[in-house]
C-alpha cells in the first residue's frame, strides 16, 4: 500500500501591525492599496494574515505613513503609553535630552 504523501506545511505568517498603523493614519484599505499601487484585496489578505509581506510592501506602507519598515513589524501604534507614541511627539531637541537621561541609566560593565 501506498503512503499518502503529506499537504506540505503552511508557511509561518509574519506578525506585523500594518492594520494598526493603517487605522492609525485613518485610511481604509482601499485607500493605503491606491496610494501603494496594489489592490485593495492585496491589503486584505496581509492584513488577515493569509499572505506574508514582501519587503517592497513594507518599505512601501512605511514610506506613505512616514515611518521605517521595522516599524511596521515591531510597534504597535495604538498603545497609547509606548515609549515609541511618546518619543514620535517630541522635538530633537527633547529627543536630545530624553537620550542623555536613558544614558544615566545604562549600567556599564563596571558597576555591580
Amino acid at each position: 500500500m501506498a503512503k499518502l504523501a503529506r499537504p506540505a506545511p503552511k508557511p509561518e505568517r509574519r506578525r506585523h501591525f500594518i492594520k494598526q498603523w493603517r487605522k492609525a493614519k485613518h485610511l481604509t484599505q482601499e485607500e493605503l492599496a491606491e496610494r501603494i499601487g496594489v489592490t485593495p484585496g492585496a491589503i486584505s489578505q496581509l492584513e488577515l494574515g493569509r499572505v506574508n509581506y514582501t519587503q517592497p510592501m513594507l518599505e512601501a506602507i512605511a514610506a506613505e505613513f512616514g515611518i521605517r519598515p521595522g516599524d511596521l513589524l515591531n510597534v504597535d501604534p495604538t498603545r497609547e503609553q509606548a515609549i515609541w507614541s511618546i518619543w514620535e511627539t517630541l522635538d530633537v531637541p527633547t529627543r536630545n535630552q530624553v537620550i542623555e537621561i536613558a544614558k544615566t541609566f545604562q549600567k556599564t560593565g563596571t558597576d555591580d
